[in-house]
This record gives structure tokens, C-alpha cells and sequence, in this order.
């Protein structure tokens, strides 16, 4: 029998080999036309050097809008940054009805996750495809490369970046990265996020805030969670997972004006959604901030269930957002 090194469920197991046993988040499906909602799809490669690639996701364009722009996504999918894919098929329905929902251009990141790729493993992938998306915007691009999709249909006047759970996580910091001086000319001068969109934020603390507190063992997990995929001696309080922690940026620096938070009303992370909406509302710099909240779910239930009533509203309201409303 093999020693177990690492057990962090409900996700994973990591044996004293170094093999890693995933419960959760394995499975996944191909890229394709989907027939209940008409969008299209297809997996681009666009870091071959480690391997990382995007699904990009189209909705149906009639031959007399085939010139029309459209909103364009980037998109993080969720999983504690240790499970879960771009081609997992739960993510992949959801997305398939909030781009037919939305009528966006949407990419979802294929980013490397923990153990075999640990923190900032995630955020450098995502960052990279951040990059990837603003360099149609080069002519060189333009006219030499890049991908069809992106060239043809993408209104680069209506960028927005979104995610769940720790793609949540992930379009904070992107944000923030894009903002800064240091980092924002990376994206080429043209390239500006008008909007970003937090669903059920997975952001934590060393000091238990609301709910929390309520139950001390489950924050106990929580914390195992983010210790196992962060190398950091800073653990909950390391600024990747909380953005309010001393030396965390904050929300200041945003690279938007608008910003939507999503919090389900039975989730334990929605203290800290609740903590980063009223940060911004409150924040030196003027933020169009909106809170929804959604009663009587839990984490995530929007992915588990895309069809069920209270999802269909949630995904309405994220595609309104996008669509300026």
C-alpha cells in the first residue's frame, strides 16, 4: 500500500511517490458545435513551450452580422487551483449557455494547476493568455497570425475578465497586474479591460471574519486548501489569497471601472465577496461596484446546475453586466 504524503478533500490525494489521485474535476469533454444553444468551440494552443492552451467559444453570427464585433471574455475556470479544466464538461455547458445568453466571444484558460504546477504557476498561465488576446490587437498579429475567432469578432473596445471560485481569484490579480505600471504595457497601449466579473470570489483569511467563525473546523479546511496549493510561509494571509492582507494591493488599482460580485447566500466565501464588493464601493478610486447575491445556494451551484432556475438567473444577470446593463 502505497504512504500518502498530502489528503486535501474532497479533491485529492498525494502519495510519498509523488502520484497524485484526484476525486473530483478529472472529467472532460471536446470541443464542438453544442445543438441546444447553436455556440461553437475549439481548443487553441497558445504556449506550446508548457504546454497551455485556451478554449475559445463563438456564438452563432447570421451571414448579415457576420462583420458585427462582439464583447470579448476571458475566462478562469474554478477548482481550489488543484482540480478541474477548461474541457471539464460541467464549465463547458455553463459557458456554452451564458456566451449564447451574453452573444460574446468568450476564451477560457487552460491553466496549470497545483500539486504538479504550484502557485503562481496558475497566475503567470493566465497572465500569458491575457497577453495572447491583446496581441491581435498588433498588426503583425493581425496580418500574419493569431487566430481567426479573435481577428474576426472580438471588440476590443469590450473586454471583460471572469471566473469562478479561484478564477475569481485569478481576474483580481490580472486586474490589478494590468493596472500597474509595471505590467499594464505588456498588454500594447490599446488593450484596456472595461469591466471584470467576481462569481463567488475565493478569497480567505488567518482571521476568520462573519460565518466564518461559526464553524472552526471547516475554516480549518478551507485554510488546508490553500496551504497545499501555496508555497507561501504567509499561509491565508499570503496577498494572492487575501487582497487586504498588509502588503496586498487592495482594489485600488483595478484596471476597470466596473465591477460585478456574485455571493451565494449559503456560501462560506461570501463573507469575503461581501468584504471585497464593500472595498471597492468604499475605495479611493470611483468604482461602478454591484453586488448580487443569490439566497438559498451554495458554492459554485451555477456550475453544478447551469439549467435550474436560480442558475438561469445568475447567468442572465453576469451576461447583463457584460452587455452594459
Amino acid at each position: 500500500m502505497k504512504t500518502v504524503l498530502h489528503d486535501v478533500p474532497p479533491y485529492l490525494r498525494v502519495y510519498e511517490d509523488g502520484t497524485v489521485e484526484r476525486f473530483i474535476g478529472t472529467e472532460t469533454t471536446p470541443a464542438a458545435l453544442d445543438p441546444h444553444t447553436g455556440v461553437s468551440s475549439k481548443d487553441v494552443l497558445f504556449l506550446p513551450e508548457s504546454g497551455v492552451s485556451a478554449r475559445l467559444y463563438r456564438p452563432i453570427i447570421p451571414a448579415a452580422g457576420s462583420h458585427k464585433k462582439l464583447p470579448l471574455v476571458v475566462y478562469f475556470h474554478g477548482g481550489a487551483f488543484c482540480i478541474s479544466s477548461s474541457a471539464d464538461p460541467k464549465y463547458h455547458d455553463m459557458l456554452n449557455i451564458l456566451v449564447n445568453e451574453a452573444q460574446i466571444l468568450l476564451v477560457s484558460v487552460d491553466y496549470r494547476i497545483a500539486p504538479e504546477n504550484p502557485l503562481p504557476a496558475a497566475y503567470e498561465d493566465s497572465w500569458a493568455a491575457l497577453k495572447w488576446a491583446a496581441s491581435h490587437l498588433s498588426p503583425e498579429e493581425t496580418e500574419t497570425g493569431g487566430d481567426i475567432w479573435l481577428k474576426e469578432s472580438a471588440d476590443f473596445d469590450r473586454v471583460f475578465l471572469a471566473g469562478d471560485s479561484a478564477g475569481a481569484n485569478i481576474s483580481h490579480h490580472l486586474a490589478i497586474r494590468a493596472g500597474s505600471e509595471t505590467h499594464g504595457s505588456e498588454l500594447g497601449g490599446k488593450f484596456k479591460i472595461s469591466g471584470v466579473l467576481m462569481i463567488q470570489p475565493y478569497f480567505w483569511g488567518e482571521e476568520a471574519i462573519g460565518v466564518e467563525a461559526e464553524n472552526p473546523v471547516f475554516k480549518s479546511v478551507v485554510d488546508k486548501w490553500w496551504r497545499f496549493v501555496s508555497p507561501s510561509d504567509r499561509g491565508c494571509d499570503d496577498p494572492w489569497i487575501n487582497p487586504f492582507a498588509d502588503g496586498a494591493p487592495g482594489v485600488d488599482g483595478l484596471a476597470c471601472g466596473r465591477v460585478l460580485v456574485c455571493v451565494a447566500g449559503n456560501d462560506v466565501l461570501r463573507e469575503r465577496g461581501k468584504l471585497y464588493y464593500q472595498c471597492l464601493v468604499e475605495g479611493k478610486k470611483k468604482m461602478k461596484a454591484e453586488l448580487f447575491q443569490t439566497e438559498g445556494e451554495d458554492h459554485v451551484f451555477h456550475i453544478l446546475d447551469p439549467t435550474a432556475q436560480n442558475s438561469k438567473i445568475l447567468i442572465k444577470r453576469c451576461a447583463q453586466f457584460i452587455n452594459g446593463q
